[in-house]
């Protein structure tokens, strides 16, 4: 019997794990995203004090990489409330009768 649920429930199985996958990539690629903005902020430091780049030219280019990296944590939190809410969600329908 189990061979034949096995068998039945492969392809199932199957898409589970390529979506799985799938989203373990994009999580991953989040994550370098926040990395290489961090390394590019870095970056800007070193070129201000270096007289590479003015004042503007350093607020300008910091305010729009803060706001990237500041969007990227608020995906990231809304990912994480969004987990917490369902696993509120299943112990409220646990009770005793």
């Amino acid at each position: 019997m189990f061979i034949v649920d096995d068998i039945l429930l492969s392809p199932f199985k199957g898409l589970y794990w390529v979506f799985n996958e799938i989203l373990n990539a994009a999580q991953e690629d989040q994550a370098g995203e926040a990395n290489r903005i961090t390394g590019q902020l870095s970056e800007l430091y070193m070129m201000l004090e270096t007289g590479k780049m003015t004042e503007e030219e350093f607020d300008a280019a910091e305010k729009v990489l803060l706001d990237r990296l500041e969007a990227i944590k608020e995906r990231e939190d809304d990912g994480e409330d969004e987990s917490s809410e369902d696993d509120d969600s299943e112990d409220e329908g646990v009770g005793i009768h």
